[in-house]
């Protein structure tokens, strides 16, 4: 028994130490209000110190309105809605008003990205994407995308939904000077595959995608173009970057937590009726059984609050990633994309190798309450 005790510590993933931290706290709990009081403090620590006193400059977070928080925790968080909006469509009774939060939330996400379907049950993007990946593919087709160490990110590659559907990855080639897809290699290449999914967007995103001229490429043998818009989400919503359906995109993944500013949650928008089947089949009952309906409500808000000041708010959230690029180099900082205006979106990426690795920069940088992230950079 002891030697399966060692064996299970070995491969414990998290913080050892944090996690004997946290049973010493609970050691000294007595009941349930000591607990409760416990998890509570915790919890004010961290707003506190991450929410009044921290420059936060993650990527994939943004502020939200009082309203977005304030319905995380309304009643309707409690309440269980399976299945599509209508009473005919649920497994549950009792969802009349569920079904209209949702309906909100679906007709305004349709006006956001001016598209026909909009899909809001998913709690994130990357649940998204495997949903598009069900739809749009079967085990052993190909795909390409975009590689990790120029801004790629896990769930279009094989360690995540993409991998986990059995799909053949092919890389999109791509300038890592210019950071954005070299097209004259990529009419070279997809022809010799003859991907069935182009899968486009990165998690390290300060440039537009040639969307058009890859579908006009890839339309030739019917492939599709996938946006993966996690981060761009916002941006597109706020007209400030490219708008993919518009250019050729089957479909437009993204998370609203980040740049669209609403609670943690996948989108999914699209246009062809012939995709709805075998996206929504994929949604429900494949990955969502019961959804979270208080997040359904919060992002119908952010939705909203997009339509009304979405341009405004990611145009100066563009600006101000400029202008903080400008000022990092002014310092002999160096960034990617220097020679083209740094970014596009709200993104600046530093190259912090003569500082230190970018985990421990960002670490370092913490302490004095800046708040960053590391990112795998083209060599």
């Amino acid at each position: 028994m002891a030697k399966t005790k060692e064996s299970v510590t070995q491969f414990e993933v998290h913080d050892a130490e944090i996690l004997a931290q946290a049973r010493a706290v609970l050691d000294t709990c007595h009941s349930l209000q000591d607990i409760q009081v416990a998890v509570l403090a915790a919890v004010a620590r961290n707003e506190e110190w991450r929410g009044k006193r921290c420059l936060n400059l993650l990527a994939p977070e943004a502020p939200t309105s009082p309203t977005v928080r304030a319905l995380l925790s309304s009643e309707i968080g409690i309440r269980a809605a399976e299945g599509h909006i209508g009473a005919a469509n649920r497994w549950f009774a009792g969802t009349q008003h569920i079904d209209e939060v949702e309906a909100l939330c679906v007709e305004l996400l349709k006006q956001v990205f001016q598209a026909r379907y909009a899909d809001h049950r998913l709690v994130a993007s990357m649940i998204g994407n495997l949903a598009v990946y069900t739809a749009l593919t079967k085990p052993g087709d190909v795909i390409m995308s975009v590689p990790q160490p120029v801004g790629g990110h896990s769930s279009n590659r094989v360690d995540g939904p993409a991998g986990i559907r059995g799909l053949k990855i092919v890389d999109i080639p791509f300038d890592p000077v210019e950071l954005e897809v070299d097209l004259d290699l990529f009419r070279k290449v997809a022809p010799l595959v003859r991907p069935r999914v182009i899968t486009l967007g990165t998690s390290m995103t300060l440039f537009p995608f040639p969307v058009h001229a890859m579908y006009e490429i890839v339309a030739e043998w019917g492939g599709s173009i996938f946006f993966d818009g996690a981060h761009q989400l916002g941006l597109i919503a706020g007209h400030q970057y490219q708008d993919p359906l518009r250019e050729g995109a089957a479909v437009l993944t993204g998370s609203a937590g980040k740049t669209f500013s609403g609670p943690q949650s996948g989108v999914i928008v699209w246009d062809d009726p012939g995709l709805t089947v075998g996206l929504t089949h994929a949604i429900f009952p494949m990955l969502a059984a019961t959804h979270q309906v208080n997040r359904v409500a919060a992002l119908a808000v952010s939705a909203a609050e997009m339509l009304a000041f979405g341009d405004v708010y990611m145009a100066q959230i563009v600006r101000n990633a400029q202008a903080l690029g400008a000022a990092l180099a002014r310092r002999g900082i160096p960034l990617l994309g220097a020679h083209k205006g740094y970014t596009t979106t709200q993104q600046v990426i530093a190259d912090v190798r003569s500082f230190g690795r970018g985990l421990a920069v960002a670490q370092r940088l913490a302490q004095a309450n800046i708040i960053t992230n590391k990112n795998l950079i083209p060599a």
